[in-house]
């Protein structure tokens, strides 16, 4: 653009402290949204310049709890092409609609949605390309991926919900799902077609229907570079965050570790994915497969989960309890009175489904209970942290699938764990990159899980956090992406030989220097030097 279409002193004022004044004058979390959107379509450096500074602030708008409500009105507020959308009615033909991505060469890692099951939301269809965006915006800031790089892909296969039907203003195909053969037909043709024009990308699925996600993360696991976020990025990193809260709850009750008793309210694939990832804390703490599994209990919509009852979803079986044959347990009081857990753990999407009379129950339980209300967004939560602390007298281990303030109670200022996927998925995806790895197995998740646990300062230790504090996320993403890697070789999955020559320090070093950072950025950071 000419010189002359600028305002002649425009140089001589800070655009950023402008833009982020721009954005901050904005009421609603919508509105912001809509703004950041624009900005990054104008002037992306900006863009990601100003979240690498304002990360605290800026994510929440970006990815959860903001994006949730930017995906239900996507229709509305549509303003320009942002990602790649691949339709039900390009089945025969897939491959050239994704060779219509620019500089495909130059793609490493594709967030995919089918928009099934976005954040709880429900049915969102071709509303939920926000959460591939948001997503890859998350890489980028947490991991230095280069915007370049990234792919964020919404899968058009119609919508169940009849409102965006009725809407004249969707978006998207306007038909039911796809089911049975002819979507596991169009997911065929659609993972051979990324491979052939993305040969190195790493496909990260999100947000797809429960079964479907259990079901296409089995099937191609072991056939592309592919992992699921909501079954392996959330397990792993409650994993960690649940390391870290078992070791406070231990050192006040006394309990050896191989102890604890987990309960789930909510069965679903996220649920289930972090009860499996669990799993690992029971093992590692000297435990075999089978009494692991038996430590943990989960409950759905029908009450705990057993083994007897008929028409038993496939995924739920895993966990469906053997050893109850009492009378059905549907009351959440009743179900903790007879398992007697150390931790509840909540994917259920259920609004305060953690009432006081259940915080008080695991209180009379245990001395410090572990509590971690994981369900986004915030509307959906089982329990907000301003009344965990007072029903519990600040006894509660928490950490939220959402974020939260601090809270002050009785003179003590208590701060808030999130169990934020962003700790866990820009590391592995990174490591991934970086090593070319060919799948990404369970180890490879679960000592992403354990680099996390490990991140802790001494500081963040004393605060008794049970994660890391976000701003460091570059340096945890480091630390994970460094596991993720030395995994990969350890497995024999990795196909650059080259970092396998260096030595640990090295190999960080290089991790670090791999990470993207805006021209105006680094420019500042020259300057400062």
């Amino acid at each position: 653009m000419s010189p002359a279409r600028f305002p002649p002193h425009f140089t001589k004022t800070d655009h950023r402290q402008r833009s982020l004044e721009q954005m901050r004058s904005k009421q609603l979390g919508l509105e912001k949204y809509i703004y950041l959107n624009g900005l990054k379509g104008r002037d992306s450096d900006l863009f990601y310049d100003i979240l690498l500074e304002n990360m605290q602030e800026m994510i929440p708008i970006l990815y959860t709890p903001t994006v949730g409500e930017a995906c239900v009105n996507y229709s509305h507020i549509w303003r320009r092409p942002e990602g790649l959308y691949v339709s039900i009615e390009d089945k025969g033909h897939i491959r050239d609609v994704l060779a219509t991505w620019p500089n495909f060469n130059d793609g490493r890692i594709a967030v995919v949605t089918d928009g099934s099951r976005i954040l709880g939301l429900g049915d969102l269809g071709a509303n939920g390309l926000p959460i591939s965006l948001g997503k890859l915006d998350l890489y980028i800031a947490g991991a230095g991926i280069k915007p370049s790089s990234t792919v964020p892909i919404c899968l058009d296969l119609g919508t169940n919900t009849q409102r965006y039907l009725d809407d004249p203003l969707y978006i998207g195909v306007r038909r039911t799902r796809p089911l049975g053969p002819e979507m596991d037909e169009f997911m065929d043709e659609f993972m051979e077609a990324m491979k052939e024009v993305f040969p190195t990308l790493l496909v990260q699925f999100e947000d797809f229907s429960t079964d479907n996600a259990f079901k296409y993360l089995e099937r191609y696991r072991n056939k592309y570079r592919v992992f699921n976020d909501d079954i392996q990025g959330t397990g792993s990193v409650i994993l960690s965050g649940f390391t870290n809260a078992a070791r406070l709850s231990s050192a006040a009750s006394g309990l050896p570790a191989s102890d604890h008793k987990i309960l789930f309210l909510g069965a679903g694939s996220a649920g289930i994915g972090v009860a499996k990832q669990l799993l690992s804390f029971f093992t590692l703490s000297g435990l075999s497969p089978e009494e692991a599994r038996s430590r943990i209990y989960t409950v759905d919509s029908k009450g705990l989960v057993t083994a007897d009852r008929k028409g038993l979803q496939e995924h739920k079986k895993f966990f469906a309890r053997t050893d109850y044959d009492g009378p059905v347990l549907t009351n959440l009081i009743e179900i903790i009175n007879y398992v007697k857990p150390t931790a509840l753990l909540g994917l259920s999407t259920i609004r305060n489904a953690f009432n006081e009379e259940v915080v008080k129950a695991m209180c009379a339980l245990n001395p410090r209970p572990i509590i971690f209300p994981l369900s986004n967004p915030v509307a959906l939560s089982e329990l907000d942290y301003q009344e965990a602390i007072e029903w519990s007298n600040g006894k509660v281990i928490f950490a939220s699938g959402s974020p939260y303030k601090p809270v002050s109670h009785n003179g003590v200022v208590y701060e808030p764990g999130q169990g934020n996927n962003m700790y866990i998925f820009p590391g592995i995806g990174f490591g991934s990159i970086l090593s070319r790895t060919r799948h990404v197995s369970d180890a490879m998740v679960e000592q992403a899980a354990i680099a996390l646990a490990n991140s802790m300062t001494e500081d963040e230790k004393a605060a008794e956090l049970v994660y890391p504090r976000l701003e460091r996320i570059r340096d945890i993403s480091a630390q994970v992406a460094f596991a993720v890697i030395r995994q990969a070789q350890k497995e024999k999955l990795d196909e650059n030989p080259y970092l396998r020559t260096l030595p640990d320090p090295d190999l960080l070093g290089l991790i670090h220097d791999k990470m993207w950072q805006p021209p105006l950025l680094q420019l500042r950071s020259l300057t400062r030097l």
